[in-house]
């Protein structure tokens, strides 16, 4: 049994929320009470809520599975590729979340006809250098509602300076944008992420407010 889908039997057996002993998961998964340490170590050290320790036992203190779901073969193309494209960018948390996620997709789905049987993704690295350096930066801003101050070059080569409230980011054809509410402008836009030559946080929370806010924008560029 690879690792993986071991880890995966650990967390389908604690799904019942009860406390489980190291000896009765190892006689169930055919393995030694060692290996169960380790895996269990594994499991925690992930993040997930999962207590426990040896000579007591582990329990799942809040549920982390999804509903069971369907993918053709199509849908699991996008997965695989959208999954890459964020293991491969510069936010290292999110990097790490995305491999973490592959290797729990390959340890519950067949492989790619052509790929490696016990690895999911291949991660080359070639396209890092085009994710511009300050989305980790943006997508933090928006959690938080942050307010920015940009400075950007518009495509005739023009520098401008913009408060902005951060709203969401979004990818089309490798190129990722931004849209935002623009302060001085009193208007919704949308700003190419690899045309903002500086990007700072002003410490300035905003609060969500009619017309401002991501479904505004959405119904503003819908009638546009």
């Amino acid at each position: 049994m690879r690792r993986t889908d071991r880890l995966f039997d650990l967390i389908q057996i604690l799904r019942d929320g009860r406390l489980h002993r190291a000896t009765e998961m190892a006689t169930r998964l055919n393995v030694s009470v060692r290996t169960i340490w380790r895996d269990m170590a594994t499991l925690m050290a992930s993040g997930l809520p999962v207590e426990g320790e040896r000579g007591v036992g582990y329990i799942l203190r809040a549920p982390i599975t999804l509903p069971p779901m369907i993918l053709t073969g199509a849908e699991l193309d996008a997965l695989r590729l959208g999954v890459r494209l964020v293991a491969e960018g510069p936010d290292a948390g999110l990097a790490r979340a995305a491999k973490g996620l592959a290797t729990k997709i390959a340890s519950v789905t067949p492989a790619p006809p052509d790929g490696d049987g016990d690895d999911l993704f291949v991660f080359t690295g070639q396209e890092t250098n085009r994710v511009p350096a300050h989305l980790p930066l943006i997508r933090k801003a928006i959690r938080a509602r942050e307010r920015l101050t940009i400075t950007y070059i518009d495509p005739e080569g023009r520098e401008t300076h913009r408060d902005i409230r951060p709203l969401a980011l979004d990818m089309a054809s490798r190129i990722w944008t931004l849209a935002a509410w623009c302060e001085a402008r009193g208007g919704f836009r949308s700003f190419r992420v690899d045309r903002i030559a500086a990007c700072t946080p002003t410490g300035e929370i905003f609060n969500l407010e009619p017309g401002r806010s991501l479904a505004d924008y959405r119904a503003h560029m819908a009638e546009g």
